[in-house]
């Protein structure tokens, strides 16, 4: 079971070694036998029976909507219970544990149905905040965000169904690239703007308005990999529960595209 996506690699290897310890789905291929026979001395019929159901689109589907009912609904109460002056440090812990959960659900070997639960619910705290704070400034913004994000996604669904755009090895190379770049060149500005210094990246500027045209285009095509690896895990029979780890993937390309759907809006309309 290989395949060229470091990702699922991981996952394959992962959903390897449970089948080993004897969760192996039904139906996959009889070399992965690792019980004694029914014959042998303590053999255990209740052990033999314990599966894991393989992984199907459906799933994801399901998982994904769940992420966002939670995401929407913590969106919704922080944006109805947190007062204006609360919005600031509502917004930066929310970034703040979203960034942490992501970056353990991103590299962990084992999917956790927990933590994306958990990761849902902070990253609504998160967008809820932000996005009251543009509201107040930019009326009706976030309607404008929020249908430019879904038509954005339901567009690179019917491209990537169509087959008009690949994930071919060589673009899931150059897109995860670009993608670590861009994030470092986010992470570098964050860091400069604490001392003062303006690099023009977040300011409504020209170079701004380009740099999140940029980030847009990625974010788009970053639901190509999502699908890729949506549809290979399934292929590879990954276990039902990795669907939580697929259906992350997408609400983070979600979120992202809507934060630089956000703030270009926000440009377009005057000063940020």
């Amino acid at each position: 079971m290989k395949t060229s996506n470091p990702v699922l690699s991981r996952f394959g290897q992962a959903a390897e070694r449970e089948r080993a310890a004897g969760y192996a789905q039904p139906g996959y291929p009889q070399q992965y036998q690792p019980y004694p026979q029914q014959d042998a001395p303590g053999y255990s019929s209740a052990v033999s029976s314990a599966t894991a159901a393989p992984m199907t689109l459906d799933d994801v589907v399901v998982k994904t909507v769940t992420m966002l009912a939670l995401l929407g609904g913590a969106a919704a109460a922080t944006w109805v219970l947190v007062p204006d002056h609360l919005l600031g440090a509502a917004w930066g812990a929310g970034a703040l544990v979203g960034l942490v959960l992501g970056l353990i659900i991103s590299f962990s070997r084992m999917a956790n149905p927990a933590l994306v639960v958990a990761y849902s619910i902070i990253e609504g705290v998160f967008v809820g905040a932000v996005s009251k704070a543009y509201e107040s400034a930019f009326d009706g913004i976030v309607l404008q965000a929020v249908v430019g994000t879904f038509g954005v996604f339901f567009v690179m669904t019917m491209l990537y169904k169509a087959r008009v755009i690949r994930a071919t090895p060589k673009f899931a190379k150059i897109m995860i690239a670009v993608m670590g770049g861009l994030f470092a060149a986010m992470l570098v500005n964050l860091v400069l703007s604490l001392f003062g210094v303006n690099t023009h990246l977040r300011d409504g500027s020209p170079l701004a308005i380009g740099f999140s045209l940029v980030c847009i285009v990625v974010a788009s095509l970053s639901f190509v990999l999502n699908f890729a690896n949506i549809e290979e895990g399934v292929r590879m029979g990954l276990p039902q529960r990795y669907a939580w780890t697929a259906a992350f993937g997408i609400v983070v390309g979600l979120v992202w595209l809507y934060l630089e759907v956000l703030r270009l809006l926000s440009y377009l309309q005057g000063d940020d």
